[in-house]
């Protein structure tokens, strides 16, 4: 995100005391951004870049990594199914550390 800043400012040929001045804060606030020494929230950033004349398209995505299929499969089971198959899995477990020993 930091290098997002510097080169959308770079880009617009503005000085850092520039883009502050124009966005409201001091020229050390944008110093410690395009650093990465600071995160500024999310409106910050987009009136930073706005200014340089970018925008900042934000869009939900689903948790990376992660199979939703399973999941979305148990949730479908009744709370009877579940249980019962949370018993079925106590018993396998059960099963399988007797036999290690």
């Amino acid at each position: 995100m930091d290098r997002l800043v510097y080169r959308a400012r770079r880009k617009a040929g503005l000085s850092q005391r520039e883009l502050g001045r124009r966005v409201g804060m001091p020229q050390s606030a944008v110093a410690r951004v395009e650093s990465g020494r600071t995160r500024p929230r999310v409106d910050t950033l987009m009136r930073l870049l706005a200014e340089c004349g970018y925008g900042l398209a934000l869009q939900p995505t689903l948790g990376d990594g992660v199979e939703r299929t399973a999941i979305r499969r148990l949730l479908a089971l009744t709370p009877a199914e579940r249980i019962a198959r949370a018993t079925q899995e106590g018993r396998n477990l059960h099963r399988l550390l007797a036999a290690r020993r």
